[in-house]
C-alpha cells in the first residue's frame, strides 16, 4: 500500500517537473528567443511594417487605406477624395461593430463568381467611375485603358498596392486637383514603383500610402 502511494507521488512529482520545464522552455525561453531574433534581423516586419509621416506612424505598408471625403447628409457611401491617389476597391468587407474607426481591419472577399450579375455590375460601375473621375480638361481616360485592379478588389480587400498602370492613369487628375505639373506627379509614381520581388516574383506595384505621403510632402514644398 505504502509502495503504491510512494510510486504515485513520484509519478506526480515527475509529471509536475516535466510540466514546469516544458512551460519554461516553450512558454518563456522559446518565445523570447524568437522575438529577439525577429527584432534583431527583421525589426521592420516584426513591428507591423509601419509607415511614418511627420514622425508619426500613419499606417502599415501591408494594409490599404481609403482616401474619402467626409460623409454628406443622406450618404451611405462617401465620395472619393480625388486630391489623392486611390487604391483598389474594397468590396466584400464585413461590417465592424467593435471598432468602426478602422473599417478596413476586416479582411474578406466578395466570393462572387465570375459570371455573377452583381459582380459584373460592380465592375461596370467602378469602371465608369474611374473614367469619369480621372478625365480632366485636356485628358480623357479611355475605358480600354482601365486596368483590372482599378475595378476589382483583392482577395483580402486590404491590398495596399496598385499597378503602375492604375497609378499612371490617375496622374493627370492628381496633378489638376493639386495644381501640380503632370511631370511632377509622373516622377512621384516612377520613384515609388517597385519591381518584381527578386526580379521574377509577382508584378510591379505602387504602394498607395507611400505614394500619397510623397505627394503630401511635395505639396508642402510647393
Amino acid at each position: 500500500m505504502n509502495n503504491s502511494v510512494t510510486n504515485t507521488a513520484r509519478l506526480l512529482g515527475a509529471g509536475l517537473r516535466a510540466l514546469l520545464v516544458l512551460t519554461l522552455v516553450t512558454g518563456v525561453i522559446y518565445p523570447l528567443v524568437v522575438t529577439g531574433i525577429a527584432q534583431a534581423a527583421f525589426h521592420d516586419k516584426a513591428n507591423g511594417s509601419e509607415i511614418k509621416s511627420g514622425g508619426k506612424v500613419v499606417g502599415s505598408s501591408l494594409i490599404g487605406q481609403s482616401y474619402d471625403l467626409p460623409l454628406k447628409k443622406g450618404q451611405q457611401t462617401p465620395d472619393a477624395d480625388l486630391q489623392w491617389f486611390q487604391g483598389r476597391p474594397a468590396n466584400g468587407l464585413g461590417s465592424n461593430s467593435v471598432n468602426t474607426q478602422y473599417k478596413l481591419i476586416l479582411s474578406g472577399a466578395t466570393n462572387l463568381s465570375a459570371d455573377s450579375k452583381v459582380l459584373i455590375q460592380q465592375v461596370k460601375d467602378a469602371k465608369a467611375a474611374v473614367v469619369k473621375d480621372n478625365s480632366v480638361p485636356g485628358y480623357t481616360v479611355k475605358p480600354s485603358r482601365v486596368p483590372a485592379d482599378a475595378v476589382t478588389s483583392s482577395g483580402s480587400g486590404l491590398d495596399p498596392d496598385i499597378s503602375p498602370a492604375y497609378a499612371e492613369l490617375q496622374v493627370h487628375r492628381v496633378a489638376a486637383k493639386n495644381n501640380l505639373s503632370v511631370a511632377q506627379v509622373e516622377k512621384l509614381v516612377k520613384d515609388h514603383t517597385d519591381g518584381r520581388t527578386l526580379g521574377f516574383i509577382g508584378e510591379p506595384r505602387v504602394n498607395v500610402l507611400e505614394l500619397n505621403i510623397a505627394l503630401k510632402d511635395l505639396l508642402a514644398k510647393h
